[in-house]
């Protein structure tokens, strides 16, 4: 809260591990925290903004008062649910950001990183023998053994066509970890931010940096579920809310779901769009049963920093996703 005296600017300052009676007017040239006053004045111009007002009042009145002490306790909230996400793993970092409501973190949902609960996943028997899978693979590496060209350039770029299986070494194989044909496995490599956006689709995705033409961007993650199952759940998704996160398996047979409504990544908020920046991709890593898929998503186009990312899920006739935007309220 701002307050002017004498043509001085006061501040009332809330102390980090202290109670609100605590709370101190400060003038502002003691204070040393420029990130936090620039939020508190975004704050202020928003809402002066929605309230169609343009001129700052030297004193603050109780709805804006109130408004602003509500963007501090849900800028609190947001920053510790980047923080946990973050700490769930990832090569780069994930940001969090809301400057449109006073909506926090989505209610009933765990960030996970790989498969959620469900249908246990057999992990491979055997690797490559490979010691440069690129330069000198031994018997087509792991593509080849799956009967497969291999999947990525020497900068790690998919060059199979959309629909094509991707097959990656694993754990079994003789190659190390920094093995070009290890792509979706080291996870996220751009910096991402999920925001909230002023249309009705909720929260959305967009890239912090530039992300080249052809490079993995994410995965689709969630629990797997039988077709069974998962048409249950889908009535009860109807019947209560009308959103559903199920992404049928069906690269060879309907037989398993992907379902991201209590588990799920970042993917679980991007946007559902007709000309869409990525494409979807099956591979397979530990598993190789191809009734279980991992589902990702490469870039087709070069996307720019600060650009929406938007993926249309029927790209490839077989795949199917009923997408609506993730509310608080799950």
């Amino acid at each position: 809260m701002a307050e002017y005296l004498k043509e001085r600017e006061f501040y009332l300052v809330k102390w980090k591990g202290y109670p609100d009676h605590m709370n101190t007017w400060e003038l502002r040239k003691n204070l040393r925290c420029v990130e936090l006053l620039r939020q508190f004045w975004d704050d202020v111009f928003l809402e002066l903004q929605r309230q169609k007002k343009t001129v700052v009042p030297n004193r603050f009145e109780p709805e804006l008062s109130s408004y602003l002490e509500q963007r501090a306790r849900q800028r609190q909230t947001l920053q510790r649910w980047e923080a946990q996400i973050n700490r769930v793993g990832g090569l780069k970092h994930i940001l969090v950001l809301n400057r449109v409501d006073p909506e926090g973190p989505p209610k009933n949902f765990t960030y996970i990183n790989g498969v959620g609960e469900g249908i246990s996943v057999t992990t491979v028997a055997v690797g490559c023998e490979c010691t440069s899978c690129l330069e000198n693979p031994v018997g087509g590496c792991c593509p080849g053994i799956s009967g497969h060209g291999f999947s990525y350039n020497e900068y790690g770029r998919v060059k199979v066509k959309p629909g094509e299986p991707m097959y990656e070494c694993n754990q079994k194989c003789r190659c190390g970890p920094d093995c070009p044909n290890r792509v979706v496995q080291e996870r996220i490599q751009h910096t991402l931010c999920i925001f909230k956006t002023d249309n009705v689709w909720g929260w959305g995705v967009r890239t912090s940096e530039h992300i080249k033409m052809h490079s993995f961007v994410m995965e689709y993650v969630g629990e797997i579920i039988t077709t069974e199952e998962a048409e249950r759940r889908g009535q009860v998704y109807d019947s209560v809310s009308g959103a559903t996160y199920l992404f049928d398996l069906d690269y060879v047979e309907d037989e398993y779901t992907v379902d991201a409504a209590r588990y799920g990544n970042v993917s679980d908020f991007v946007s559902l769009q007709p000309d869409p920046a990525g494409v979807q991709c099956n591979v397979f890593i530990v598993n190789q049963d191809e009734k279980l898929p991992r589902l990702t998503f490469f870039s087709n186009r070069g996307i720019s920093a600060g650009e929406q990312l938007t993926f249309d899920y029927n790209m490839q006739s077989r795949f199917h996703l009923i997408y609506i935007h993730r509310s608080q309220d799950r």
